[in-house]
């Protein structure tokens, strides 16, 4: 990684503008069978300003839940994103047949992700904490998932937003020499859990949820609008949603002229979940940043042995927030 890997906002012919993602096709060899997850990226129009809109919390856009399955037996987990720190406890859940508190997993992978900024905007669109979920989660996932919403997949999204629900969330900040600050919380306050009559099926799913007061009013001041489409193109990878957001909410406050290095260290303890050695997470990183330029092509950035230059760059969709208005 020694030379400089420019992928910045370069100017394209006219022709591959009118052509959308031409010119990404076109890195494709016509005799690649690629897997239908990665086929997404390319064959899903181009994101535009005019798609809807979703969003998430500016911090939430700083640190990540897990990746892949941690396991039942691990119960907390933790991310750094500079002076940032995230604990992610799992919670538990009344069940409705056994009367019984039962043990919810850490949420983890794409699909608690695709949910959360779902509930935000439901939660801005309505201008309220309480959201009602079953309709408009299944068109939600048909849309983004382009799947069977009646299938297996419903039911392992239902079966995360469980798992969302029910964590425990703190975030760590440092002040400066030798003071910090803890906040704790729940960014779900509560939720309605009903079972399926199927005795095979165990999943627990909410039908409603409510945020947190304080998690609500914070979102209002604090959301950042993200294009459905290209959530939907990078919808397979947690890492490119990931970084998808982080560079949805950094990149436009980089002053205009100048530059910010961000440390392939620092990268590597925000987006490193489940990379022991560095020179293996680059590899991936690269690899999945390129997949998000695809769909956020505004932003501007350089890769070098140091890590990753951000520039000053249009954000992907204009910050604003849905039209509300309270009943």
């Amino acid at each position: 990684m020694g030379r400089a890997v420019d992928m910045g906002d370069k100017q394209r012919p006219e022709e591959a503008k009118k052509a959308g993602l031409r010119p990404a096709l076109e890195l494709v060899p016509s005799d690649l069978k690629l897997p239908s997850a990665q086929r997404r990226l390319f064959e899903l129009p181009a994101p535009n300003a005019d798609e809807a809109i979703l969003y998430q919390h500016s911090v939430l856009c700083q640190t990540c839940l897990p990746f892949r399955d941690p396991g039942d037996d691990v119960r907390k987990w933790e991310r750094a994103n500079g002076l940032v720190n995230l604990l992610l406890a799992a919670g538990q859940a009344f069940h409705p047949d056994t009367r019984r508190f039962v043990d919810v997993g850490l949420p983890f992978g794409p699909k608690p992700r695709l949910v959360l900024y779902h509930l935000n905007a439901e939660a801005l669109r309505t201008q309220s904490p309480l959201i009602e979920l079953e309709d408009s989660l299944t068109a939600f996932v048909k849309r983004t998932l382009g799947l069977d919403p009646g299938g297996r997949t419903i039911r392992t999204v239902k079966d995360q937003l469980t798992r969302l629900s029910a964590a425990d969330f703190r975030i760590g900040t440092v002040l400066g020499e030798g003071r910090a600050v803890t906040l704790k919380g729940s960014v779900i306050e509560g939720f309605d859990l009903w079972t399926s009559r199927d005795p095979q099926q165990r999943v627990l799913w909410p039908t409603t949820v409510q945020f947190s007061q304080r998690y609500f009013e914070s979102l209002m001041k604090h959301a950042v609008p993200l294009n459905e489409t290209a959530i939907a193109r990078l919808s397979h990878s947690a890492m490119a949603l990931d970084i998808y957001t982080w560079l949805a909410q950094r990149l436009h406050r980089v002053e205009e002229s100048k530059t910010v290095l961000v440390p392939w260290v620092s990268l590597w303890e925000q987006f490193g979940n489940g990379y022991a050695q560095i020179r293996e997470f680059r590899r991936v990183f690269v690899r999945t940043l390129k997949q998000v330029k695809v769909v956020y092509p505004e932003a501007k950035f350089d890769l070098n042995a140091g890590g990753m230059k951000l520039q000053h760059s249009r954000p992907p969709v204009a910050h604003r927030l849905l039209p509300m208005t309270r009943p």
